[in-house]
């Protein structure tokens, strides 16, 4: 196990996307204490995402993984620091300690610029896991913007 694992993202309708799921329960078999990046509203704004005004305010996604990380084990929550994250990269480009980091094929790119960056700031480059699209019924990969929008449909 490593001491610090990080992850990052917007974990929008958490309990329905058994992608960002994985992510997490990923995170915490890694990781001895996990630092969970958090996309702030701002950020959300800034980044332009489709059906922006159904994406649950921050407050909310922070509650929803604390429930859901608590649902996995009881004492996972003490073991979790959730950082806002106001641009791609957050605290995982100067933080020295984060010695692994979990992302999906879908973001994958930028946990390697993470890394890049990490070099050019003289600080050791991560571990790099990457976990694999999780499919829907539909057979194709689930997706915060796909649930947005089948929500935009009802």
């Amino acid at each position: 196990m490593y001491k610090l694992c990080g992850c990052g993202g917007t974990f929008d309708h958490l309990n329905i996307h058994e992608g960002h799921k994985l992510l997490l329960k990923t995170c915490f078999n890694l990781g001895e204490h996990v630092a969970i990046g958090l996309v702030t509203d701002e950020f959300v704004h800034k980044a332009k995402k489709e059906f922006e005004n159904l994406i649950e305010p921050y407050e909310e996604r922070k509650r929803n993984i604390l429930e859901y990380v608590r649902s996995l084990n009881p004492d996972y929550p003490n073991h979790c620091t959730i950082i806002p994250l106001n641009d791609p990269f957050g605290p995982a480009i100067t933080d020295p300690n984060i010695e692994i980091h979990v992302s999906s094929e879908e973001t994958y790119s930028v946990a390697m610029k993470i890394n890049e960056l990490r070099s050019k700031n003289g600080i050791p480059r991560m571990i790099i896991v990457i976990i694999p699209l999780v499919l829907g019924e539909d057979g194709s990969r689930i997706s915060s913007t796909k649930i947005r929008k089948k929500m935009s449909e009802k």
